[in-house]
Formats: structure tokens, C-alpha cells, sequence
């Protein structure tokens, strides 16, 4: 009897049991059971759900054309702010331009506007080319009256361009003052001539044509080349729109390190082992520059580097600026019956000399034929479209 009471519980403990287990009831029933929502919260949360797809669809159909309008926004900016580095690019140029020329009238006392032409044509000459000279006045160069209409109505103005003789007021100066007193074509240079200083004659071409003309193109020419000027402007005029043109025919011939030859290089050594070529850049005989390559050469006059070639000098004052080269071969045709060809296919030439002669082989007497057989006709001129 007493070992089984003594295994008995407690009576005092049966509550205590009963209301730790009606709490741990409880505890389970909240943590597995939620209680039932309401239609009205059904509702609610469906409708919520719903407009948070209708955002994200909303947001996903908008943004592609977002980003459209700003891609649209950001490109014509850069195109605003291109345009506008190109006009101050440009009134930087006028403004050295006009500084340059102020400069060159003050020392020369004339300070007088420069004149707006369309084109300024430079005719390399030299003391001893007055046979030359009266070759090219009686074949495509104007004369007296129609020379100054020319300048008047179509803005083209055409000059020999020569510079001084070492000794002054010598023989030499007289004769040429002579010359231009009975036809009024040259432009004197402060320059000192000589063969091998073509190079600096260029630049002084250009610096004094650009203080005296404010030109589209400046173009430089040498006296034994026939020239079609109506064909050169409407040519010219198709550019016009470009800002830096080098137009001619270009070319990369081989850099001569041996002396005693024609066109040798002294400074060969620059352009890399022996036996290589030049850059790109225009045959000497003919080639035309854009307002603002002539301005930066009139600018930058006193440290653009010289090398033996004038033409080889020029190509390589323009490396590393955006320059566009164009290549036009019908500004090196051939003299007859090559040009001749071209004029009867209707692909008039617009300079024509022989390449064996880097001019017309005995201008003086054959650029008469050259005119005759391939020019353009004298109201060529007359009607370009500039």
C-alpha cells in the first residue's frame, strides 16, 4: 500500500499541469494558424497588387523612350556645342587675321579693309620669266580691263607673285616695276629671291595675300602651267563648305638623301631609314588652300619649319592638324592629247603641264597649243557658278 501511494502525483500539482498546457495550446494554434482575411481586405490587397503592375508596366514601356529622348537631348547638345567650338575657332582665325594684316599695313602705311574675294591666284615667277610672263597673259590670265572685271564680278584676283633681288634697286627691281607699270598683274613680296628659297616665298605669299584679300581660297601656280579658271572655281566652290582643304594633286615621292642631285633632302634623316617616301602633300606646280590654312601660315609664318622643297615644306605644316586633303587629279593633267581627251569627254582639265618637265616642256613656245587644244573657252569663266 505504500509503494503505490507513493508513486502518486501530487493533487496540488494537477492545476499547475492543466494551465501550462492550455498556454502552450495556445502558442501553437498563433503560430500555425493565421486568421481568415476579410473580402474587403481581398479586395484591398488584390487592388494594390494590381496598380503596382500597372506602374511596373508603365515604367518598363517608358523607359526605353526616356533614354531615347535623352540620347536624342545629349546629341543635339554635342552638336550645339560642336558648332559652336567651330565659330569661335573661326573668329579666333579672323581675329589673328585681321591683327596679321594690321600688323603688315601699319609697316607699310596702308591700313585700308581687305577686300572679300571668292579666290586669290599667286603666279610663281621669277626675274628671268618674262617670256614666261607674256605666255601665260596671251593664253588663260586676263588682261588690263577684263582682269579688274574679273576681280569686280566673279572675286577672282590673279597676280605674278615676285619678291626683291639681293641688292636694292637693283637692275633686276627696275625691270619688274617697268612690267608692272604697263600691265598692273604682279604682287611684290618682302622677299629676297633665289631658287632655293621657295619655301619662304610661299609663306610670305600667303601672309601677304591674306592681309590684302579676305579670300574663300588662296591658290598658288607656276608660270609654266595652263590653267582652266573657270573649272578651278567651280571646283573650288564645291568645298566651300569645309573649313581646311588642301586640294591638289597629292602625292609621296621618295625622300633623296644623296647630294648633288635634283630636290635632295638634307634633312633626310628625319624621315626614317634611307630609302623611304614623304608624306602625303601636293604637287608644287598647282595647289589651292582654304581661308583658314592660309591664315594659320600667315599666323604662324616665323616658326613653320622650311625643308628643301617648297611643296614637301607646305605638306608638312599642316601634319597634325585636321586638315582634309583632297586629291584631284584634273589639276595634273597631261598637256596634249591627254587634256585634250579629257575636254572632248567633257572632263575639262583644270591644270595641265608635263610631269617630265614639272611644268609645260618649252611653255613659252607650246602653252599656245595647250590653250588652243585643251582650254576651256574665254566665257568659261564668265558663267561658273561661285
Amino acid at each position: 500500500m505504500k509503494s503505490r501511494g507513493g508513486n502518486r502525483i501530487s493533487t496540488k500539482w494537477i492545476p499547475i499541469f492543466c494551465a501550462s498546457f492550455f498556454l502552450l495550446g495556445i502558442l501553437l494554434s498563433n503560430r500555425m494558424w493565421s486568421p481568415p482575411e476579410s473580402s474587403g481586405q481581398l479586395v484591398s490587397r488584390a487592388r494594390r497588387e494590381q496598380e503596382l503592375r500597372m506602374v511596373s508596366e508603365d515604367c518598363d514601356s517608358k523607359k526605353p523612350a526616356d533614354d531615347k529622348d535623352v540620347m536624342q537631348q545629349v546629341h543635339k547638345t554635342h552638336e550645339a556645342i560642336q558648332s559652336l567650338d567651330k565659330s569661335i575657332e573661326s573668329l579666333q582665325m579672323e581675329l589673328a587675321a585681321s591683327r596679321s594684316a594690321m600688323e603688315l599695313g601699319s609697316g607699310s602705311g596702308d591700313q585700308k579693309a581687305r577686300k572679300k574675294m571668292f579666290m586669290v591666284i599667286g603666279i610663281n615667277t621669277a626675274f628671268s620669266s618674262r617670256k614666261r610672263r607674256d605666255s601665260v597673259r596671251g593664253t588663260w590670265m586676263p588682261q588690263g580691263e577684263k582682269l579688274l572685271q574679273l576681280e569686280r564680278e566673279k572675286g577672282i584676283v590673279v597676280r605674278f607673285m615676285i619678291g626683291h633681288s639681293a641688292t636694292s634697286n637693283s637692275i633686276l627691281d627696275r625691270a619688274i616695276d617697268s612690267e608692272d607699270a604697263q600691265h598692273k598683274d604682279f604682287l611684290r613680296l618682302e622677299h629676297v629671291e633665289g631658287y632655293h628659297e621657295l619655301s619662304a616665298k610661299t609663306k610670305i605669299f600667303f601672309s601677304t595675300a591674306v592681309a590684302m584679300w579676305d579670300a574663300d581660297y588662296y591658290i598658288k601656280v607656276d608660270d609654266d602651267v595652263h590653267v582652266n579658271l573657270g573649272m578651278l572655281a567651280t571646283t573650288l566652290a564645291r568645298h566651300r563648305s569645309k573649313p581646311r582643304v588642301y586640294i591638289g594633286c597629292m602625292k609621296s615621292g621618295p625622300v633623296l638623301s644623296q647630294k648633288n642631285v635634283k630636290y635632295h633632302e638634307p634633312e633626310y634623316w628625319k624621315f626614317g631609314e634611307e630609302g623611304n617616301k614623304y608624306f602625303r602633300h601636293a604637287t608644287g606646280q598647282i595647289y589651292a588652300l582654304s581661308k583658314d590654312l592660309a591664315t594659320y601660315i600667315s599666323i604662324n609664318q616665323p616658326i613653320l619649319h622650311k625643308y628643301a622643297n617648297e611643296d614637301v615644306s607646305l605638306g608638312s605644316w599642316f601634319i597634325g592638324l585636321e586638315v582634309e586633303h583632297i586629291d584631284d587629279r584634273n589639276m595634273c593633267c597631261g598637256t596634249p592629247p591627254d587634256c585634250e581627251w579629257k575636254a572632248q569627254a567633257g572632263n575639262v582639265c583644270i591644270a595641265s603641264f608635263d610631269w617630265s618637265c614639272s611644268g609645260i616642256c618649252k611653255s613659252v613656245e607650246k602653252i599656245k597649243d595647250v590653250h588652243r587644244r585643251c582650254g576651256e573657252g574665254d566665257g568659261a569663266v564668265w558663267d561658273a557658278l561661285i
